[in-house]
């Protein structure tokens, strides 16, 4: 007897809970992504400040799912839809058809119309953006080190973080962690300890979607590190090795952009109705109107959920979306019906570098330490996989004892060489 097939495609948050939802049930899966892996998104920047490895933050697709007797990974990029036909077209031709189509290709960088200053301001999405920042921060290090050696001085270091979320408040922090305190030692020529980080804002506080008490006290724990906290600070324009701040140009060795997302491409190769942003609209039911085979969840969705309130761009939400399409499937297969979608709002929170981090849940507002061992409980255990768990747990033990993190290897020498040593 055939079986229902459904076709995933992204291996994100949405995609791999999706597949995981629907795993061992009466039903044919196919996963596709670019990647062979899962990535942790939440703990990328602990990868771009030497704090983590990437293998401690991913794990294999295969291994996630190796006991899913019914889900076939494919790595591959979709590129087009044919959706009268009921088919995802692959960038090398190939064509899979469904019954069923998930699509969660996730977001990437928004520059706001200017995509040039993407190679000045790298922004933070994947492993290897992080490995890219890792690398441009730790020869920013050499190359004033090396300075310093022949020509018996040098300015203090320069650091910009474009963007005041949970992305550039985690930044900034760990920048200052790792000028002040994990390579402190490690240079003989330059302090570094005197490395300037500043942080830039548009709005008139950081954290915009937190209560203004965590904003306030975030701002206040950033300070403390050494961060500069500049808000009402709309960048305007960036070049090599400078950006625009109002009228004003400031000096920077490293720019990293921590600010705006837009959906992926794949939002607008479906030929659906989106919103401004160029998020997919759907009904409650997380399937797009007038197409109840297809959903669209995660970063690439707009939608008003049952309980009135527009779902966040976030990891836990697009969790949720992944899990609730393959239970509407499941009912549709079963033939009961849908369920509009609610999100669970479970809290939020935002690290800020040494035991320092804010949190919230509901009335309930966390800051300082207790916020950064609550935060290091739930990241330890959202992580996929027994070792990637016990490997972070054990990194960041010894990171909080030694204040050090694992090795500060420069991976990408040959890539950002050009770009930091001058």
């Amino acid at each position: 007897m055939p079986t229902t097939r459904i076709v995933i495609v992204g291996g994100g948050f949405g995609g791999l809970h999706a597949a995981k939802a629907l795993s061992n049930e009466a039903v044919d899966v196919t996963l596709i992504d670019r990647k062979n892996h899962h990535t942790f998104q939440p703990l990328l920047y602990q990868v771009a400040l030497a704090l983590l490895s990437p293998g401690e933050i991913a794990s294999s697709l295969r291994h996630i799912l190796r006991a899913s007797r019914n889900v076939q990974i494919i790595l591959g990029e979709a590129v087009g839809f044919d959706i009268a036909a009921r088919q995802v077209t692959l960038s090398d031709g190939t064509a899979l058809e469904y019954e069923y189509l998930i699509v969660a290709a996730g977001a990437r960088h928004a520059y706001f119309g200017h995509d040039e200053w993407e190679r000045d301001a790298p922004g933070l999405k994947t492993i290897e953006d992080a490995v890219e920042i890792r690398s441009r921060l730790l020869l920013a290090f050499e190359a004033a080190e090396r300075e310093a050696h022949f020509t018996g001085g040098r300015a203090p270091l320069s650091f910009a973080v474009i963007g005041g979320g949970p992305t550039g408040v985690e930044l900034a922090g760990a920048i200052a962690d790792l000028s002040r305190r994990a390579l402190a030692k490690d240079f003989k020529s330059i302090d570094t300890t005197q490395a300037r980080v500043r942080l830039y804002e548009g709005a008139s506080r950081i954290l915009g979607a937190y209560s203004e008490d965590s904003s306030r006290k975030a701002a206040r724990q950033l300070e403390q590190l050494g961060v500069e906290v500049c808000t009402d600070s709309l960048v305007r324009a960036v070049e090599p090795g400078r950006i625009q701040v109002r009228d004003e140009w400031i000096v920077t060795d490293v720019t990293i952009w921590a600010t705006g997302v837009a959906p992926s491409p794949l939002a607008k190769a479906l030929g659906v109705a989106t919103d401004r942003s160029g998020r997919v609209l759907i009904e409650q039911d997380l399937s797009v109107p007038g197409h109840r085979e297809l959903f669209v969840i995660g970063d690439m969705a707009a939608l008003i959920d049952a309980n009135g309130k527009p779902v966040p761009g976030l990891a836990a939400a697009a969790l949720q979306q992944g899990q609730h399409a393959a239970r509407n499937i499941l009912s549709d297969v079963q033939g009961r019906s849908r369920e509009p979608f609610r999100y669970v709002d479970r809290g939020s929170m935002a690290t800020i570098g040494h035991h320092r981090a804010v949190a919230e849940f509901g009335r309930w507002h966390l800051s300082g330490i207790p916020a950064w061992l609550l935060w290091s409980v739930v990241h330890v255990f959202l992580l996929i996989g027994f070792r990637n768990r016990l490997a972070v747990m054990l990194q960041w033990i010894w990171a909080y004892v030694t204040r050090k993190g694992s090795s500060p290897l420069i991976t990408e020498f040959q890539r950002t060489e050009k770009n930091v040593l001058k």
